[in-house]
């Protein structure tokens, strides 16, 4: 008699954002000024792992984002990225140069030109940033509806 499997009903997706060790709490500040991101909740193991180290030692903290959910921790093994391979950050706001202009004030890099977008997540005009901690975040306009599309 074939065993019934249960039901799994997911309630969150939190992405997670590893930074090199001890700089989580530089990272967590970045987003807070960068995009507004909003603190939610943190974990911090004491006392610092090294004399050096002034500020507590951040193991996560869970920042709040237009609705979402993400969580920056410190990681001494967190994966350099290889060109090529990695992943984005899409952030949606009616004004893209704003946006992109308090990112660069708060320390990130400007990664080309804003142009018109044309995928899926970014229909509108994009432009893309990378942060102190190597993440790429594209800054997009609201993307237009598009028609259903059969798989």
């Amino acid at each position: 008699m074939a065993q019934q499997q249960a039901q799994v009903k997911f309630t969150a997706v939190k992405p997670q954002l590893m930074v090199k060790t001890p700089k989580a709490v530089d990272a967590v500040n970045f987003y807070k000024s960068a995009f507004g991101a909003v603190e939610a909740g943190r974990s911090a193991c004491c006392p610092p792992p090294t004399a050096e180290q002034n500020l507590p030692n951040i193991l996560c903290a869970q920042l709040e984002l237009a609705g979402c959910s993400f969580v920056v921790y410190n990681d001494g093994s967190a994966p350099q990225k290889i060109e090529g391979i990695g992943n984005q950050l899409c952030l949606e706001t009616d004004d893209v140069e704003a946006a992109i202009s308090k990112a660069v004030s708060a320390g990130a890099v400007v990664e080309g030109e804003v142009t018109e977008g044309g995928g899926a997540c970014c229909g509108g005009r994009v432009g893309k940033v990378k942060d102190p901690y190597g993440y790429v975040w594209l800054i997009c306009s609201p993307s237009n509806k598009c028609a259903p599309v059969e798989a």
